[in-house]
């Protein structure tokens, strides 16, 4: 069993309330959610709000499955046009970890 994790920050554009925050935040984890069938949730710089930290989990047999997953969910987040991505930090645990 293989387990991936992969963790974005993201710059939000113009957005000056939490509840703003929300309406960005929630579509693009439901999106992921479907589109690559992963576990998502906002992890991180709750109380910020042009700030979001969100975090992508999957668990497959094989370890490059999870790569090539985790490497599609950074493309799909790149090429939002709602969110500057400013880091992805991708990390894979394996049976002999």
């Amino acid at each position: 069993m293989y387990v991936g994790a992969l963790e974005f920050d993201v710059l939000l554009g113009d957005v000056r309330s939490l509840k703003q925050k929300r309406s960005v935040i929630r579509p693009l984890i439901a999106d992921l959610r479907k589109r690559f069938e992963v576990a998502v949730a906002e992890a991180g710089h709750l109380d910020l709000h042009r700030r979001a930290l969100i975090g992508v989990a999957v668990v497959a047999a094989d370890g490059e499955h999870i790569r090539d997953v985790l490497d599609e969910c950074e493309r799909f987040m790149a090429g939002r046009p709602e969110v500057e991505l400013l880091s992805a930090r991708h990390r894979l645990l394996g049976p002999e970890d």
